[in-house]
Order: C-alpha cells, then structure tokens, then sequence
C-alpha cells in the first residue's frame, strides 16, 4: 500500500518547457505523469551527510527532479574519500565536501535548489535543520547520529530513509513512526563502544554505497510521489558477494522509548553519552587516555635514545602488507588473547593499529592480565607516516 509524504495537488506546482524535456521518460511513466514531477519539484529532503551514501542519494535526487535538498556535513574532501564518494573528485580534494556536493548536483540540474549546512548534525541544531524539509535520508556512518537522526524524525512525524554499509553488506528501511516502527524498535540500545568497527577500520566495497544509497533515493522518490510499497516495517538485507537481497519484517515495539504509546524521551538528549562513542569520525587521533597514551613523536624519540621498547602492531596481515614499521611485530588482534604468555611483565611495550582505536581496546586486555607497563600509539601508524616519517603510505 502506498504512502505519500505531503500530498500536493498537481496544480500548485509548473514545470517549465526545459525541465518537460529533461523529465519526458518520468512523464511518460502512468506511474509518476505531469502530477509526480510536480511533486517531486515541490519535495524538501533533507540528506544527512554527503559520504559514500549521500552521494547517490544526492546524484539521484538532482537528477530525478527533486526540488529542494539540503545537505548536511562538516567534512572535507579527502583522497581516500574518492574510492566511494563520487559526488566529489580529485579536483575538489581540500574543499568542503557541501559546497563540492553542491557545484556537482547543479552541474546535473540547475532547475534545483540545494542547500548546504556545513555543520555536524547535533542535539542542539538537529531540530531547526530538520524542520524545513519533508524527509529525512540517512546517511550516516556512525550510531549517535543514527539515533539522533531517528529521535529528530519521530519527533517531527517525518520518515527517516535509512541506510547502512559495511564491507559487503547493506541494510535499507524507511521508519516512520506514524506508520509503523522506528530506528530505536529495532535496535533499542547501541552495540558497546568498540565492539562493530566503523567503515574506516573495517573497510568498504566502493560499489555497495552506490547500491544502497539508490535504493534509499528509491524509497525517498516512492514517499514523495506516492506510488509502490515503502519499506516501511521492513528491513532489506543485501550481500554482495552472495548477490543476495533478503526481506526481514519488523513489528513496532509497545515499549519503545520514543514512539510507543508512553515514551519516555520526548526530546534530544545526549547521543555520545548514549552511544559511548562520538557523533563524528575521529579516527586519526584515536586513544586510551593521556595516561595510557604515547604520541608519535614521543616514540620516536624513545627509539633515537635507544630505549628498548618492544612494539606490538596488532593490525591484520594485510594491513601489516600494505605499510609497517621496522621496529614493530604484528600479532594481530585476534590473537592476541591466546599469546598473552608471550609479554614479560617487565618489558616495556607499545601497542598499535591504525589510528589507534584497536590498540587502545588490546591495551585493555594487556592491562587486565597484568602487563601494566604498556602505552598505546596514539593515531597509530596513519599519525607516524604524518609527523614522523611521510614517504610511508597513508591508507
């Protein structure tokens, strides 16, 4: 059964000669007409985050027709972004990844209106930027902004357009309260801090946003014209290495803490301290706490005085391929639990990873089994190949 958001009488809206012609293969469809371009003019979508999802979404909505979007963001563009992000390119390297997003979907269409929040989407601003718009696309990468995104449209009776990558998998839904279940009827509580790696540590197939964010845009295009069934109480799973799309169907919870009959948060609260973790990456300074922490440079200059130091890399092998440093030894992160045996309680260690976020959680461990004299690399081997040695390459 379709559901449209805002439904508009057809006459409200114009379209002039130039966009007939550039919509004529949506017009002739029985399914959209004069009548669903008008809509998808008049439509508000609002994309949180112009990354590996936003990007399609984005493309598609521009070229689709759909009137009015804003973008929220408060990145730059860098290299390793390109492997995904292809809103953006190697031209626009350095620059507000809003105002790239923006350059490149009036390029697609100039009949739009884009407008750009070069902001991180928070508590205190979610609100007044969600206000104006229909719908809400998500396409974040982190679980407090996926809450808050969530809490912002329960709260305003909006659908949320969900979407979620990692690797080779993806998931699609629409919650919309009103409708059927919420983000938070799904998943009531966050995983613990640490325990799912972001698409910065774990990595992603540069293909599957493309997959995902169209099917989001898919499902913001249906909402707004009207026409098929929304996934709304349902969430799609796709592979892609199987090449598998499977269909989950979801129930709305009677005790959600938001949209059930008798919630209990009934405005913003604090993400970070809900999720334990930050709204935004923060990847390239990664820590444990000034007590556990050794910078680069501090290392480095350990190693020049000729202190001994034994450094434990506990990156994957293939990591390890890519770049490492000479003075470390990779025991990788799974297996470090069953080579405990190997650490003298006397040594002096370092542990690393990446940036450090790995190594700050082995610290831990190492800590609980009583190898107490053990500092972790803080921004690991991305902030070496920064400050210390920089024709290592950086990934």
């Amino acid at each position: 059964m379709s559901i449209e958001v805002n439904p508009l009488p057809a006459e409200d809206v114009q379209l002039t000669n130039d966009e007939i012609i550039r919509y004529s293969r949506h017009l002739i469809m029985p399914e959209v007409t004069l009548s669903g371009q008008r809509k998808l003019k008049n439509a508000k979508v609002l994309c949180v985050g112009t990354g590996g999802l936003g990007s399609p979404v984005a493309l598609y909505l521009a070229a689709a027709g759909v009137g009015n979007i804003g973008m929220v963001d408060y990145d730059i563009v860098e290299a390793n972004n390109l492997q995904r992000q292809i809103i953006h390119g190697t031209s626009t390297i350095g620059k507000l990844k809003v105002e790239s997003a923006k350059d490149r979907l009036l390029d697609i269409n100039p009949h739009i209106n884009i407008t750009v929040h070069n902001n991180l989407f928070t508590s205190q601003n979610a609100l007044e930027l969600a206000d104006p718009y229909d719908l809400i696309i998500d396409g974040t990468d982190n679980f407090p902004t996926r809450y808050l995104v969530n809490d912002v449209c329960v709260l305003q009776n909006k659908p949320n357009v969900y979407g979620s990558i990692f690797r080779f998998e993806g998931q699609v839904s629409v919650f919309w309260a009103e409708h059927g279940p919420c983000y938070r009827c799904l998943f009531p509580e966050p995983p613990p801090p640490g325990l799912v790696p972001s698409c910065a540590e774990g990595g992603v197939l540069g293909i599957l946003p493309g997959t995902i964010g169209t099917m989001q845009a898919t499902e913001a295009i249906k909402l707004i014209v009207g026409i098929g069934e929304p996934l709304i109480g349902k969430l799609l799973l796709y592979d892609a290495l199987a090449m598998s799309v499977d269909t989950v169907r979801l129930k709305k919870s009677p005790d959600c803490v938001i949209c059930s009959s008798q919630p209990t948060i009934t405005e913003l609260i604090d993400y970070e301290q809900f999720c334990g973790m930050p709204l935004h990456d923060q990847t390239d300074e990664e820590g444990a706490g000034d007590e556990w922490d050794i910078t680069v440079s501090q290392l480095n200059d350990k190693f020049n005085a000729g202190d001994k130091i034994r450094l434990i890399d506990v990156r994957e092998d293939f990591e390890w391929d890519i770049v490492h440093l000479p003075q470390a030894e990779l025991i990788p992160m799974g297996d470090l639990p069953g080579r405990l045996s190997e650490f003298n309680t006397t040594d002096e260690h370092v542990i690393m990873c990446r940036t450090g976020g790995r190594s700050a959680q082995m610290l831990q461990l190492l800590v609980s089994a009583g190898i107490t004299k053990v500092k972790n690399l803080k921004g690991g081997i991305r902030a070496w190949a920064t400050e210390i040695d920089t024709e290592l390459p950086i990934y």
